[in-house]
């Protein structure tokens, strides 16, 4: 892997359950690029090859919550990019820590 990044989109949401639909269809969203990901409690972490695909699946992250019906978003985001070499992947960082 070339690139990770991890994505925690906020969407504006008049209570839980809508909070969550809308969050839904962004993993939702995340998940149909084929790239792996891992969905956790505060952010979906993506892993590629490609570090200007990443972006796009971040910027695009944000147009899926408003067209789910947030009035507005907010997300933070973390990247790492190593064009030379690989990154560590999301398998390497966490499986010793999977429940069994």
């Amino acid at each position: 892997m070339k690139a990770s990044i991890a994505i925690q989109v906020l969407p504006d949401a008049a209570n839980d359950e809508e909070l969550i639909r809308i969050v839904d269809e962004v993993i939702a969203y995340i998940k149909s690029t084929g790239l792996h990901c891992h969905v956790g409690p505060f952010e979906t972490t993506i892993e590629g090859e490609d570090y200007d695909q990443l972006m796009d699946i971040a910027k695009e992250c944000q147009h899926v919550a408003i067209r789910a019906g947030a009035k507005h978003v907010s997300a933070y985001i973390k990247v790492v990019y190593q064009p030379e070499g690989e990154v560590l992947t999301i398998d390497r960082k966490i499986t010793k820590h999977a429940e069994a």
